[in-house]
């Protein structure tokens, strides 16, 4: 292995450019290479208008960084024999059994066939199991039903979207297709089915006490607001390049993520620090602490899509090269936007632009957070990455 100290001046240069040119109020960072922390910086500020220097200890908002969570939780209770990865969701919500799928073309939401398959745990952790989001997809007939039901409603508790979805038909058949959606949420409802515990409750004792995690939850005590960093929008959705940030501190409702909501998002409920993602990251490397079994580890970083398909997102198109496993992307072919030896790597983000990845043939993990709203594979987010393993030097 090379011993050599690796260099980030070129990715902290990068991304102080990134600020100084309004594309981000700051990032922060840690990287591993093997189990070692061999860079961990903050650049910009956690607060633009105050003047606040980023450090370590403010809190993000993770959004879908929680997915990574629940999974872990799930693959918990399948570690335990309390769960199956190929058994059907109507085991533990018998509501999810006996699904519609909308037909090809379909004009309403009554246009449906009876669904070849029931969805699975698998399907769930993998974004196979034909859910939606009601969210990437405007103009749509799923979309326009889930933001009619309400899904995605933070005043209400988790059950209350598992009645709403059993009343909406699935896109597509399980299993035959890639879909980001409130599948984790889902998951999270499974978890406090098999435990018998609320979410916040299992993650809190199953996770976040085991790894030291003190600052990650469902919201930031108010006596910890003040490490709450600034939320932005940037100047033009199309353009993520164009310079100019925007305040948005309520998005996606007001008050997000300072005081409980009935609704424990297992999807993008989370805040956490640096520190405690970077906890989580070396959790899921194999090891004498590490979270979960070498062999779970490897399931989850393989490649559960169907021989041909990628990811894909109504507004961004196809994502080539890139599969996915449970609970996260998986590259199987890097582009030119990826580092070139990132083949294998493991990982996903939030939609405020907080990152984690783990690329075992790379031998390198990390986490990267900033708390720009569209920032997940944001420009900045690609120009990090490059850099950070040509750094780490394989």
């Amino acid at each position: 292995m090379d011993a050599r100290t690796p260099d980030f001046s070129a990715a902290r240069t990068a991304m102080q450019r990134y600020v100084d040119e309004e594309i981000i109020s700051g990032v922060s960072w840690a990287v591993l290479r093997g189990r070692e922390v061999v860079d961990q910086q903050c650049v910009g500020f956690a607060d633009r208008e105050a003047k606040t220097a980023l450090r370590p200890d403010h809190i993000f908002r993770a959004f879908s960084n929680t997915k990574i969570f629940v999974t872990s939780a799930i693959m918990l209770l399948v570690e335990e024999g309390r769960i199956g990865l190929d058994d059907p969701i109507e085991k533990f919500l018998p509501q999810l059994g006996r699904r519609k799928v909308l037909k090809q073309g379909a004009s309403s939401l009554a246009d449906v066939e009876p669904a070849r398959s029931p969805i699975t745990i698998r399907h769930l952790l993998s974004h196979t199991s034909g859910l939606s989001y009601g969210i990437f997809d405007p103009g749509t007939v799923l979309f326009k039903g889930y933001n009619d039901a309400g899904v995605l409603n933070p005043l209400t508790p988790l059950t209350d979207m598992i009645d709403k979805l059993a009343d909406l038909p699935l896109s597509y058949h399980p299993g035959t297709s890639w879909e980001y959606s409130v599948a984790t949420d889902v998951l999270g409802r499974v978890v406090e089915v098999v435990s018998g515990k609320p979410l916040d409750v299992f993650l809190k004792m199953r996770i976040f006490d085991p790894l030291g995690m003190t600052d990650t939850g469902f919201f930031v005590p108010e006596a910890q607001q003040n490490r709450l960093v600034a939320h932005y929008t940037g100047a033009d959705v199309l353009d993520p390049m164009k310079p100019g940030l925007t305040r948005a501190d309520n998005l996606p409702y007001p008050q997000a993520y300072r005081r409980p909501f009935p609704r424990l998002s297992g999807g993008g409920g989370l805040v956490s620090t640096l520190p405690d993602m970077l906890a989580l990251v070396r959790a899921l490397l194999p090891g004498p602490d590490a979270l979960l079994k070498p062999d779970t580890l490897r399931q989850m970083m393989t490649n559960q899509l169907p021989e041909g398909q990628t990811i894909r997102f109504a507004n961004l198109g196809a994502m080539p090269g890139k599969g996915f496993g449970l609970g996260g992307a998986v590259t199987f072919a890097p582009t030119q936007f990826d580092p070139p030896n990132s083949t294998g790597e493991f990982q996903w983000g939030g939609l405020a632009g907080t990152h984690w990845w783990i690329c075992p043939e790379a031998n390198t993990s990390g986490v990267l957070m900033a708390q720009r709203h569209l920032g997940f594979w944001n420009p900045f987010f690609f120009a990090f990455k490059r850099l950070a393993y040509q750094a780490v030097g394989g």
